[in-house]
């Protein structure tokens, strides 16, 4: 059954600001697109930019090499000598097992209170003699990749995603929106004779048009709210010939080293369920 994620319908149909899964599925039921559920944000609490200002590392007993950071997370700072473990800059200590990164990147935090994939509540714990108050992510521990090798360094994750050149926002700024992160989703009941519904544009598509505004002169033709020919997204390019029905051209680029580009990326990932799963 097809996902409808709200800024995903938002391109091809006018939206009201605020409106929410439930409002949207209630509006879909009157023009015969039935709510199977509602899909909660795979994230939810605290999830912020953080930039790391030290980075300690030592060799544990076990044999790994642990990172004891002390991260600038903004108005989410404690201030120099408090905290779970004080220190003289206004900061978060945090636990890190990872190599990939280095002091001045910045990265994606989950403060105490942050709930991800597989209902894992973040809390300050103690752990290899510091006290980890937050956890520094990677892209499986929220749901939106399989890479597990390192966390999040925003500065090479947003280039990689082609939003190279995109301004960092600055510590303590909310991360969820930032990754895509923070949306309920529609999953709606597809009924035999509607199967365009089962494509975004086919649902936007059943959504009848507002009238014309009356004319003295001569009758204008509607605006639609949804638009099959309406100009792409920023970012994205579209063929001047291209049709719902007409197949895009091919780039050549082999199957083996053809990359998705960044929206189309997130925007596939967005509609589908987390799978919740978690390595410590």
């Amino acid at each position: 059954m097809p996902y409808v994620p709200i800024e995903w319908l938002r391109e091809h149909v006018e939206v009201p600001a605020g409106t929410s899964a439930a409002e949207l599925a209630a509006d879909l039921v009157r023009v015969g697109l039935e709510e199977e559920r509602i899909v909660p944000p795979a994230v939810t609490g605290p999830l912020v930019v953080g930039r790391v200002l030290t980075r300690e590392a030592k060799e544990q007993k076990n044999g790994k090499t642990i990172n004891y950071c002390r991260v600038d997370v903004g108005a989410h700072n404690d201030a120099p000598g408090t905290g779970k473990e004080p220190s003289e800059l206004p900061s978060r200590g945090i636990v890190c097992g990872a190599h990939n990164f280095e002091v001045g990147d910045h990265v994606v935090v989950s403060l105490p209170g942050a709930v991800l994939p597989g209902d894992f509540t973040i809390a300050a714990r103690k752990t290899y003699g510091h006290v980890s108050d937050g956890m520094i992510c990677s892209e499986r521990e929220l749901g939106i990749g399989n890479d597990h090798s390192g966390i999040i360094v925003l500065e090479r994750w947003l280039a990689a995603h082609g939003r190279d050149g995109e301004d960092i926002p600055a510590p303590g700024t909310d991360a969820i929106g930032l990754l895509g992160l923070g949306e309920d989703v529609l999953e709606i009941n597809i009924t035999p004779d509607r199967g365009y519904c089962f494509s975004m544009r086919g649902v936007p598509a059943s959504i009848p048009t507002p009238p014309a505004p009356a004319s003295p002169t001569r009758p204008t033709a509607p605006t639609p709210t949804c638009s099959r020919t309406a100009s792409p997204p920023p970012g994205r390019t579209a063929s001047p010939s291209a049709s719902p029905r007409t197949p895009r051209p091919s780039t050549g680029a082999p199957a083996s080293t053809a990359t998705w580009p960044g929206w189309c990326a997130a925007s596939i990932r967005a509609p589908a369920p987390r799978s919740g799963c978690r390595t410590a």
